[in-house]
């Protein structure tokens, strides 16, 4: 029988739920703090930072330049249509926005928070009527896919206002992630509670950030998220990130079997643990789990004292991906503990018996899907 090294399987957790669940009613954190892993963290976030950046920009580009374009050949150059630019992207020198694509579906596929009750409402269907009126009477094609597919453009725009949402999302983290690298140079973040501190501050001045999304077709702008609607960014945005892409993500080819008489995929979608928490770290070089996409692009922004310390460690340069991976991991625990945190329902140290029971009963919740994860990372 083949020996497996113990790094490319799931070990047991190293961390039961009832520790969880301690770790986070104390005001521990959930990574252990060590120097080691403020350098992991850190430098990992600083170059997703420059990662989201780019992810950023894109999304909102296909969102607001490829709205409805039925042929979007060349959404991922962001209107930049330089040849030297097209030639690096088809041998591949560029970003993986497919990674952020995945996201993107991911959190459309799930579908939860209030972004997608107001895709529900009557009031989003009429957008969408005004909308697919007006670009009907521009584009051919979609005045003859309209009467033919009626849910089919709808089903686009509630993607395009995903899309849009998400990029919005990750405008703010990405800016977030850099100022916590800037911060720990300068002095102002020494320790692992004091990054997840310095997370959770920044989520929670951006928790009221509002949502919008509107479109121009021809002379005429229309809203698809409306201010009317009432969205903003952590409640409707931010809390549905985690659950699709944390802890739900989707069924990666060649992790399971998709045969329904198999049944390795559950058919509740609550019931889904492919997200990154739960991912092993194999460099499958796809998009969904492992990330490895996304890996990739974190090794091309990887700041020099990460990308050394990587170096002096197992096989250097050989399994730097995997190295990475386990890093982020390490990161998108501490950014949960952040959210965690920030949406306790009292403050830890309140006195009162009920709020101490509505802290354990969420604290609890929160452990028990968190357990499952890949908690193994947290003291290594």
């Amino acid at each position: 029988m083949p020996v497996i090294s113990a790094d490319l399987v799931h070990a047991d957790p190293s961390l039961g739920v009832e520790a969880v669940q301690q770790r986070l009613l104390s005001g521990q954190t959930l990574l252990s703090d060590t120097a080691d892993h403020l350098l992991e963290v850190v430098a990992v976030l600083e170059s997703y930072g420059e990662v989201l950046d780019a992810y950023s920009i894109n999304l909102i580009y296909q969102a607001e330049q490829q709205f409805l374009n039925p042929f979007p050949i060349f959404k991922f150059l962001d209107g930049d249509l330089n040849p030297a630019k097209i030639w690096r992207h088809l041998n591949h020198d560029r970003i993986n926005f497919e990674y952020a694509e995945y996201c993107q579906k991911a959190m459309f596929w799930h579908a939860t928070g209030g972004m997608d009750a107001y895709l529900d409402s009557p009031e989003f269907a009429a957008n969408c009527r005004a909308i697919i009126n007006a670009k009907r009477r521009h584009d051919p094609l979609l005045a003859v896919l309209a009467p033919l597919f009626p849910g089919f453009l709808p089903e686009l725009i509630r993607s395009a206002a995903t899309t849009h949402a998400l990029g919005q999302f990750w405008r703010v983290m990405s800016d977030l992630f850099l100022d916590l690298a800037a911060a720990e140079r300068d002095g102002r973040v020494r320790s692992i509670p004091q990054v997840v501190d310095f997370i959770k501050d920044g989520l929670v001045a951006a928790a009221a950030n509002p949502i919008h999304y509107g479109v121009s077709i021809g002379a005429e702008h229309y809203w698809v998220l409306p201010p009317e609607a009432g969205l903003t960014f952590l409640v409707d945005v931010a809390v549905p990130y985690v659950e699709a892409v944390f802890l739900r993500g989707m069924p990666f080819l060649g992790t399971v079997s998709f045969n329904a008489q198999a049944q390795q995929i559950s058919p509740d979608l609550a019931q889904f643990a492919y997200g990154a928490l739960y991912a092993d770290p194999l460099p499958t070089m796809g998009a969904g789990i492992p990330p490895s996409l996304l890996m990739q692009d974190m090794y091309r922004h990887l700041p020099q004292s990460l990308h050394d310390w990587y170096r002096e460690r197992t096989r250097g340069e050989g399994d730097v991906r995997v190295k990475i991976c386990k890093s982020f991991q390490k990161a998108m625990f501490c950014v949960t503990n952040a959210a965690i945190n920030g949406t306790m329902p009292h403050a830890l140290d309140t006195a009162d018996p009920q709020q101490q029971q509505a802290n354990a009963a969420y604290a609890l919740a929160w452990a028990t899907r968190l357990a499952a994860g890949r908690t193994d990372c947290l003291s290594a």
